[in-house]
């Protein structure tokens, strides 16, 4: 569905990669007159210059009221989610703060703002879940079979709850949600990407998943559709077809460390403690029981057709083509980062041992 694009857009989140890419393309649209990005962080110097053309205004979610109501918007787009806790920067209390109360406080005010036509909301295919009694592929409808383990899961359901509500208040309001498959590109830079970068992959023991990415331009491509066309609704966003986690990992030319499961799972959480950025629960449990979801609504109602999961992974593994050949020096190499991953896996356990017990 087509109509006149916003005048005005407000951007969340761009002091990110995504958020940066997303809000410089917007910018460079002649249809659009206006594009304000809100964000309480400074971008770092290398999204400086993608920037340019968008107004930057400061501002966390508690003050993206007064900010929207000053800016007067025709369009809001959401990406200020997280999927990854830092335990360098308040972990999982502030990833919480960031996806679900700032969510919150962005759709107040957008409820708030006369003029709003349209609402962008970053969403994830991990609104899913992921569990034995999974289907073999998911459409927009499936709801998740059981209650996700990973925090970034819940938080998008939360997120799509509210936005549900925010429907309910404004229906004149094109609210579109994009359910993001893992992006992956030669650019990206994401928990995804320097996992595959890495020369030794950790993986579940006894598991192969399936796996569906999404090329990144594909993601930017769907997301400036969605702002300068009307497509209420919830969207899969991902790219046909499948690969299983040991074929990424061949096609990427990495080792595979095969781990039991609860062992991963230890691991990723101590090392996360540690303020180390690993995979999360939610990436493991895709790791274990993988994820497909169907694309039919999104082709058919964007007019679109996102580059194949393989497409996507290779454009991924060419520009890390350098970095891929397991020379000697790289095993050598790998084998430190894992006997170092170790040590500090053991210190940790042993600083949170009880004071006055013994540690071998």
């Amino acid at each position: 569905m087509v109509t006149s694009p916003p005048s005005v857009v407000v951007v969340t989140g761009v002091s990110r990669y995504f958020g940066a890419r997303v809000a410089a393309r917007l910018a460079a649209d002649p249809r659009i007159d206006r594009v304000v990005g809100l964000d309480p962080h400074d971008p770092p110097a290398r999204l400086l210059g993608l920037l340019d053309g968008v107004e930057r205004i400061r501002a966390d979610a508690r003050a993206a009221t007064e900010a929207i109501a000053d800016l007067g918007p025709e369009a809001v787009v959401h990406l200020a989610i997280t999927s990854v806790p830092d335990g360098r920067n308040g972990g999982r209390a502030a990833m919480k703060e960031q996806n679900v109360i700032g969510t919150m406080q962005v759709l107040a005010a957008a409820q708030g703002a006369p003029g709003l036509r349209k609402l962008v909301v970053r969403s994830s295919t991990a609104a899913y879940g992921a569990s034995f009694r999974d289907p073999a592929v998911f459409t927009e409808d499936t709801e998740p079979r059981a209650v996700p383990r990973g925090s970034y899961a819940r938080d998008i359901l939360d997120i799509e709850g509210y936005v549900r509500g925010f429907r309910r208040r404004r229906p004149e309001v094109a609210a579109t949600v994009l359910r993001f498959a893992p992006m992956i590109s030669s650019s990206a830079e994401t928990s995804l990407t320097r996992y595959f970068a890495q020369p030794v992959v950790p993986t579940v023991l006894g598991r192969d998943a399936r796996l569906q990415f999404v090329h990144a331009e594909d993601a930017f491509e769907i997301l400036h559709r969605a702002v300068i066309e009307d497509h209420p609704g919830t969207f899969n966003v991902a790219g046909s077809g499948v690969l299983m986690l040991s074929q990424a990992v061949r096609r990427a030319g990495r080792l595979s460390l095969p781990l039991p499961e609860p062992a991963l799972s230890t691991a990723a959480a101590l090392l996360r403690n540690l303020g180390v950025e690993q995979i999360g629960m939610d990436q493991i449990d895709l790791f274990v029981h993988g994820r497909v979801v169907d694309t039919t609504r999104l082709v058919r109602e964007f007019g679109y057709t996102p580059r194949t999961t393989v497409e996507a992974f290779e454009d991924f593994i060419q520009a890390h083509a350098a970095g891929s050949t397991l020379t000697a020096d790289r095993l050598v190499a790998a084998e430190n980062a894992i006997l170092d991953g170790i040590r500090r896996v053991r210190a940790a356990a042993a600083d949170a041992a009880p004071a006055g017990r013994e540690t071998s």
